[in-house]
């Protein structure tokens, strides 16, 4: 079909954009990261992120269509990412794209932010086809969710409280390694022994596939709180890989389980945390009793980025899913 699209991403810290042709062929993806802007606070703050996509938005997406050697005019559609994510973030991608279609009078497509972390899958694995289930895991979310078709999804499980990433970086901000917290625990882990300390595998209910990671977490700070009163020594490295084994264990448990359920062959991983070397091995180890194979996308289109949001768009392009200039930012947008 040869069809473009111009996909823009800002729910959070990094401004992208990237022009994808037919959904799986990526002509460029742009991504500025805020990390460093971040790290001296030990996290996002929204006020900070929303005043660099600001600054740095329109040479983002100029970039995006100069690598792809294309204008405004060859596009065939505009997708953006509006919801869930940092509001004011939010507002300057739906603003540009807006702005964009408008003046190029091209289709405006809004783009939900988890569906657009499982799309990347389609990007890395040019052969995956629905049905699968997905584990959407980053710092702002934790979902397992039932991938029907291209545009149908349902969730099987959700966080109840913490999003797995964000326990991350709490536990990272607590043993004072640094921000973002999840590479740095997974790279420590590495060191340590994952059996040194048991911290708990929170299961709500037996046919309950939600998650609960603020108990871990909780359970970690703790443990230190009371060594630390006591004078006494602990290994960071023990306490980082026993942490994440934790996590693990819950996240692999609850989405084979999810994959059992409705009978499919398929799990694919996405967002942020699916970078995690452990969770990728263990999941692949245990999805593999069940003869079920275990996908993720590369580690660029794992962080947030504009690749993915273009793939989405291509689809609900096809379906004709389109806004009007009505379209506003949704900071807690239900998928």
């Amino acid at each position: 079909m040869n069809k473009l699209i111009l996909g823009i991403e800002s729910s959070c810290d990094e401004t992208a954009a990237a022009v994808v042709k037919d959904g799986r062929d990526v002509l460029s993806n742009i991504i500025n990261s805020q990390v460093d802007l971040h790290k001296k606070y030990g996290g996002v703050v929204p006020e900070i992120a929303s005043r660099k996509h600001i600054e740095t938005i329109d040479a983002v997406i100029d970039e995006a269509l100069e690598r792809a050697k294309v204008s405004l005019s060859d596009i065939d559609a505009v997708a953006v990412t509006y919801g869930p994510g940092l509001v004011g973030a939010l507002l300057v991608g739906v603003s540009t794209a807006k702005a964009l279609a408008y003046a190029a009078k091209k289709p405006l497509i809004p783009i939900h932010h988890i569906k657009g972390h499982i799309m990347a899958n389609f990007i890395t694995h040019t052969d995956l086809e629905p049905p699968f289930v997905c584990l959407v895991a980053s710092g702002g979310h934790s979902h397992i969710v039932s991938v029907k078709d291209y545009t149908n999804f349902e969730i099987l499980g959700r966080t109840r409280d913490d999003a797995a990433g964000e326990a991350f970086d709490k536990i990272a901000r607590v043993l004072e390694l640094g921000y973002p917290g999840g590479p740095l625990i997974d790279k420590l882990a590495k060191e340590g022994n994952p059996e040194a300390i048991h911290f708990p595998r929170v299961r709500i209910d037996k046919d309950c596939l939600d998650f609960s990671f603020s108990g871990v977490k909780t359970a970690v700070i703790n443990y230190l709180h009371k060594l630390n009163q006591n004078n006494e020594n602990y290994n960071k490295a023990d306490v980082a890989a026993s942490f994440q084994a934790a996590v693990v264990d819950v996240l692999c448990e609850h989405t084979i389980e999810a994959a059992v359920k409705v009978d499919t062959r398929t799990i694919a991983l996405a967002g942020g945390v699916a970078a995690n070397s452990t969770l990728r091995y263990k999941m692949t180890q245990k999805a593999a009793q069940y003869g079920i194979r275990v996908l993720y996308p590369s580690p660029i289109l794992c962080t947030d980025n504009a690749a993915m949001i273009a793939c989405a768009g291509y689809y609900a392009y096809l379906e004709g899913n389109f806004a009007d200039m009505t379209l506003n930012a949704i900071a807690n947008l239900q998928l």
